[in-house]
């Protein structure tokens, strides 16, 4: 019985910690269900966030490696509809997000848009099991395989697969830019040598490697006592927190007020037990099995590896932007990654700290366009 009653109490902890703002706060009653396709129909990012708003809009898919079919979104032109004559950008999302994340503020105030009318060529994409990209060549989202995956697999195949897509149906290099997870992801690849060689450049907008020094205690106690754990003992396998996020983000400054209740999407259980791994360790490491022998199994030696960010190469292009008020990407730990990345070629690494600044006003903040935006589409002029 006391069992039962902590991992009911886990439950709505590990809630509380994927929520912001509201005084009720509550978990997804449907937690095995998950969102519908919509496709390029009336309900998708194209038709209801961009075309309204007078752009051009395109709906593409890709399929990963591991049969995940994933959307991308384009806006290929400007509000005044000339053709973009400045290289692709490929904008990721963080976690609990999709793309949309790029697109709620108004066109003056949103990363995407912006770019767009500075003649960028646009991508949005959406990770595996946001409900733009939950389809599957042989599983169903309401099947636990489906579910079965962490950050490892959206930069070990999303990812690659965004970018390889791009680089298709362009035949051009791109930018890059990541915010929260997204840039764990690119990080992760980059130090594995992967998609480098299709990438101008990245803008990392509160980097995620090093996660130990996270302030945000409801994260540290979920992490601590092993609530996603608990969840995928459970059989909860996917996790769909309804609502906003500060009190895991920190306090945003400057956020919208009429786009802070954006609803959240899903992610995988599994992904939530390996940040917790993360926040345990202080590793940047492969999702850790909790058996030797398992371990062995998928990579050969009883632990599992480790990313090492002192690989990527020295003369890639990198912009990292952070906030003092950040309780996820926290002042120390970006100060960890930094510490990595002390050897990067100073004319090619861009640091910059906004100390009123929580995670989400790096998407979200009003004045987003000229304290960050400015600065990466400065970045990308120069790479």
């Amino acid at each position: 019985m006391a069992n039962t009653v902590f991992t009911l109490f886990s439950l709505v902890l590990i809630c509380i910690t994927a929520t912001q703002g509201r005084k009720t706060l509550h978990l997804n009653h449907e937690l095995l269900t998950s969102n519908p396709v919509f496709g390029d129909d009336v309900h998708g990012i194209c038709k209801t966030m961009v075309e309204t708003l007078g752009y051009t809009c395109e709906e593409h898919k890709v399929t990963t490696k591991d049969g995940y079919i994933l959307s991308l979104q384009r806006m290929p032109t400007g509000r005044s509809g000339q053709k973009a004559d400045k290289p692709p950008v490929l904008l990721q999302h963080g976690i609990f997000s999709d793309a949309s994340t790029w697109l709620v503020n108004s066109p003056d105030e949103s990363l995407g848009f912006i770019l767009a009318d500075n003649g960028y060529d646009v991508w949005f994409a959406n990770v595996r099991g946001t409900k733009y990209s939950n389809g599957h060549t042989s599983l169903n989202p309401n099947d636990q395989g489906y579910w079965d995956w962490s950050w490892d697999e959206l930069a070990g195949y999303d990812l690659p697969a965004f970018v390889q897509y791009v680089y298709n149906y362009t035949g051009q290099k791109m930018h890059y830019a990541g915010h929260s997870l997204g840039t764990l992801m690119a990080l992760a690849a980059f130090s594995q040598g992967q998609v480098l060689n299709m990438l101008r450049s990245a803008a990392l907008l509160c980097p995620i490697a090093h996660m130990n020094q996270i302030t945000s205690l409801l994260t540290k106690f979920a992490a601590d006592t092993f609530i996603a754990n608990d969840l995928y003992w459970l059989r909860i396998h996917e996790f769909n927190p309804n609502g906003p996020m500060t009190l895991v983000t920190g306090p945003n400054c400057c956020l919208n007020s009429s786009i802070t209740d954006v609803s959240s999407e899903p992610t995988a259980t599994k992904n939530l037990i390996h940040l917790s791994q993360m926040i345990r360790t202080g590793k940047i490491a492969k999702y850790d099995y909790g058996d030797e022998g398992e371990n062995m199994q998928h990579y050969g030696q009883p632990d599992p590896p480790l990313y090492d960010m002192t690989t990527i190469p020295k003369e890639f292009p990198l912009f990292l932007t952070y906030g003092g008020q950040d309780m996820l990407s926290d002042v120390k730990d970006v100060q960890h990654l930094l510490n990595d990345l002390q050897d990067h070629n100073a004319n090619k690494l861009v640091v910059l700290f906004k100390e009123d600044y929580a995670h989400l006003d790096f998407v979200r903040a009003v004045n987003a366009n000229q304290m960050i935006y400015d600065p990466i589409m400065s970045f990308y002029r120069v790479n």
